[in-house]
């Protein structure tokens, strides 16, 4: 049944990072079974050479992570139908086993509720793992696989009826919690997620406030987030817990004048259609150890 499954891949790229670009093809060329069919988004820029088969789509403008991944959904039919899985990889990370792609038919076709699956995040030269690469609150072993609540955007598989029946990636979000807001969705349709740490992206240790939009992007699109997801009694409770854990981790001046901010705007520009997700899926997620208050 796993040999069955089709496996695509999607990775966007701004031009600026040709030669991990060919090396992460390269790996993607490199997995087990059936070969992975590759389409590289160039979001707002030329794609550099790629090797022969891959797939190109160059947008005129850059649509930010979510709209340029969902440009590379489509280009493998509505909502992706043309494949079973796909893969959604950075384009400056490398697949570090050539199992990957079939552990992940493997997955899907073991667990027909299986949604997504987020691979493990690690540094090519020292082989760890940030704790925020590890989707759960518990995050001190990252070698422990679970059933999670959200999942890493540039290290994944989704399966594609997910997109069929949730809808893709919030465009509008442009960067930041564009994962979240698709796991809510995909978990209040009875789909499960799960981190697994055998399933290995390498990608270099980086901060992401070194994105100059960090600080507006990941306030608005919280509030985004809640306005969207959440049973109304829970959006103050979810948002006031952020603004004080935000305040508790003592920003700069500029950062926090930038969150702040991006809080207002929030709140004051359009999110998008509001499907709060059912109470049942609040306790769902509280189960899993990540309540949506936090």
């Amino acid at each position: 049944m796993s040999a069955a499954m089709k496996v695509g891949a999607v990775v966007i790229t701004m031009g600026n990072r040709p030669d991990e670009l060919r090396a992460l093809l390269d790996s993607v060329a490199k997995q087990d079974g059936e070969p992975v069919e590759v389409v590289v988004v160039g979001n707002g820029s030329p794609v550099p050479d790629v090797p022969e088969g891959v797939r190109t789509v160059e947008l005129p403008e850059n649509l930010g992570i979510p709209g340029g991944r969902n440009v590379g959904i489509e280009a493998f039919g509505p909502s992706g139908r043309d494949v079973d899985i796909l893969l959604f990889l950075d384009d400056d990370g490398l697949l570090a086993r050539h199992d990957t792609a079939e552990l992940c038919r493997e997955a899907f076709a073991a667990d027909p509720r299986l949604g997504i699956i987020s691979f493990r995040i690690a540094d090519p030269d020292t082989g760890e793992t940030q704790r925020r690469h590890v989707p759960r609150l518990r995050a001190s072993d990252p070698m422990r696989s679970s059933r999670v609540t959200t999942f890493l955007g540039g290290a994944n598989a989704v399966r594609t009826r997910v997109f069929a029946e949730v809808g893709g990636l919030p465009d509008a979000f442009f960067y930041a919690h564009e994962e979240t807001d698709l796991a809510w969705r995909a978990l209040d349709a009875d789909w499960m997620i799960d981190y697994r740490s055998d399933m290995v992206l390498y990608h270099p240790t980086t901060a992401p406030s070194r994105h100059a939009v960090y600080h507006r992007m990941v306030a608005r699109n919280r509030v985004w987030l809640a306005r969207r997801n959440l049973p109304a009694p829970l959006v103050p409770v979810y948002l006031g817990v952020w603004l004080l854990l935000t305040l508790l981790r003592r920003p700069s001046r500029p950062a926090l004048r930038a969150w702040l901010g991006g809080f207002r705007e929030g709140w004051a520009t359009p999110c998008g259609p509001r499907r709060p997700m059912r109470w049942r899926t609040v306790w769902r997620l509280t189960r899993l150890g990540r309540p949506p208050v936090i």
